[in-house]
């Protein structure tokens, strides 16, 4: 006997109960069906930083020491990676803060890629301080997607337009976001987070 059942807005054939499509989702940047995917999390909070659900903050305006306020996801290894969410920063008195960063794990274990927030609203890249966009100030919704292809490439897209793209070496990494104050940054800052999604293909 064969059935169909909407999951998720897609349809997924089942026989004798056992569904023998996944679940599949368009992505709103990327082109291409992909797989919804749930990593598992754990809260990182250092110094002055605070996590509240989706809300993050550092009190202070320490200018060393570290100070975060984070989600780090859980690793993965290979194919191609999609992570999506905006951020609102409600108030900042300090410069300089990471929002979201790809990190590599393992042998080679280390940060990759960091998108942070100079006061004034450019959002540029820690490693080379380029310039990613402009207009994440105080009280504006802001959409980053970054696709992560192993191996190959690493797309950042900023409210749907892509932005930046670097080779990807092979290897394993994960996903993290909040507020993290950079080496030559300073808090105080608090940013919220929402509309977290992820996929896979």
């Amino acid at each position: 006997m064969r059935t169909r059942t909407r999951i998720g807005g897609a349809l997924a054939a089942a026989v004798c109960g056992m569904a023998i499509l996944a679940p599949v989702a368009d992505a709103q940047v990327g082109g291409g069906t992909w797989k919804p995917w749930s990593p598992g999390y754990k809260e990182q909070q250092k110094g002055c930083g605070q996590v509240s659900g989706l809300t993050f903050k550092l009190t202070c305006s320490d200018g060393s020491g570290e100070q975060r306020a984070e989600r780090r996801y859980d690793t993965y290894t290979g194919g191609t990676h999609q992570f999506e969410g905006s951020f609102k920063i409600t108030s900042m008195g300090g410069s300089r803060i990471s929002l979201k960063q790809t990190f590599r794990d393992g042998s080679n274990a280390g940060p990759y890629f960091l998108l942070a927030v100079e006061k004034g609203g450019r959002l540029y890249t820690v490693e080379n301080g380029q310039t990613v966009a402009t207009g994440a100030t105080v009280g504006t919704s802001v959409r980053v997607n970054t696709i992560n292809e192993v191996g190959s490439s690493h797309k950042v897209y900023i409210n749907g337009s892509l932005k930046q793209t670097d080779d990807s070496p092979s290897g394993s990494y994960y996903d993290k976001f909040g507020s993290y104050r950079t080496a030559s940054g300073t808090g105080p800052i608090t940013v919220q987070w929402s509309g977290i999604k992820f996929w896979t293909r």
